[in-house]
């Protein structure tokens, strides 16, 4: 049996203010044509369908005429709430929709009945843990279950007590995994690191998509993995390969699995460099519609830099100016120490604007300027 897993979807994102419904749509595309060009016979999707628990019109359109279109492929679909979905809100017609084969488990009694499909004389069992936490599994269950590893450990104890072993099991499960990498868009779940989970909590099932981390990987064993995120949602995972995994189950139990790349509409990159290097390189960039951050060299006060640079780059959504602070290299931050003073810093406007440089004359007004404000400044 042939199945893709995918996750962290993402719906109804912004990227610095920019909404990314019609980047998302794009790979979700990409998505459908692997489903057709694969003919794979379920798609498994492990959470954060959606960026916030109340997701923008525009990306409940996306999602439903995305499920629409895969309907009409004959293709099952089963998904899961992650830590950005509202599990309530997601889950809602839920047993009606699982008639046309979009299965939606989002709670704990739905957990313990498999989406079961038949294929090649095998029987495949599919199981939805929905994103919990340790408060949320031990008031369902009076249990004393203080931590993530317990409260997983707890939900798959209860799926084993149901499973049939005669099947082929799988699980979707949307957790952070003990020694996974994680990067700057991903949501924290809990506060020092206890929320992670060890590998070994899913033992048993012939492979477990897992959701949360953007990046695509594994740890422990490779059938227990992360497909990683559509898109890239942060400069953080600007080198991440993005795609969906293709995972094909034998007779035997055994998971082959293969990346399938997805390409975005605007790439995600880090450009640094002086501005006028910058606004050269863009004028010759086939890429230039990419989405950038420009990290600025220049040890001097430049004019409008973020206007000229989105002349050649229209995408850039972040600007830093590392070269205009003592500590080199570091992100502008508010409070950091100015490497070049007020007076250096108005001498560098002044001789952009006026194309010229100040003559003796203004540079001791100038100077006199500065230090009656500062004089105010301690009065």
């Amino acid at each position: 049996m042939k199945f893709i897993h995918t996750s962290d979807w993402h719906l109804g994102r912004q990227f610095a203010s920019r909404l990314l419904i019609e980047d998302q749509e794009y790979v979700l595309d990409q998505i459908i044509a692997y489903l057709e060009q694969y003919q794979v016979q379920a798609l498994l999707i492990s959470g954060d369908i959606y960026d916030r628990s109340v997701p923008p019109v525009s990306a409940v359109a996306l999602l439903d005429k995305t499920l629409n279109r895969i309907a009409q492929l004959n293709i099952p679909v089963i998904m899961i709430p992650g830590n950005h979905d509202s599990a309530r809100r997601l889950g809602f017609a839920a047993r009606q929709l699982s008639a046309s084969g979009v299965h939606i488990i989002a709670d704990f009694e739905q957990m313990l009945s498999p989406v079961v499909i038949n294929a090649n004389g095998n029987q495949f069992a599919f199981y939805g843990m929905p994103f919990n936490d340790p408060e949320l599994v031990r008031h369902h269950f009076q249990e004393p279950v203080n931590s993530y590893e317990a409260a997983h450990g707890l939900l798959t104890e209860k799926i084993k007590q149901v499973m049939d072993t005669g099947s082929i099991n799988v699980l979707l499960a949307h957790c952070f995994l003990e020694g996974a990498v994680n990067s700057e868009s991903e949501r924290p779940l809990s506060i020092g690191g206890s929320d992670v989970v060890p590998h070994t909590v899913f033992d048993g099932f012939e492979y477990v998509a897992l959701g949360h981390l953007h990046a695509p990987q594994y740890k422990g064993v490779e059938h227990i993995r992360y497909s990683g995120s559509i898109l890239k949602y942060s400069f953080s995972e600007q080198f991440h390969k993005k795609g969906v995994t293709l995972v094909e189950l034998d007779t035997n139990r055994r998971a082959s699995i293969q990346n399938l790349p997805l390409k975005p509409l605007h790439d995600v990159r880090t450009l640094e460099g002086t501005l006028s290097g910058i606004v050269e390189m863009g004028r010759q960039d086939p890429n230039a519609h990419d989405y950038v951050l420009v990290k600025l060299t220049d040890t001097h006060a430049v004019l409008d830099p973020m206007g000229k640079i989105r002349e050649v780059y229209p995408n850039v959504l972040q600007l830093e100016k590392p070269g205009l602070y003592r500590a080199e290299g570091e992100v502008q931050a508010p409070g950091q120490a100015l490497k070049r003073d007020e007076y250096d810093l108005f001498c560098d406007f002044f001789e952009q604007v006026a194309g010229q440089a100040l003559s003796e004359p203004q540079k001791q007004a100038v100077k006199e300027v500065i230090l009656d404000v500062r004089k105010e400044e301690q009065a």
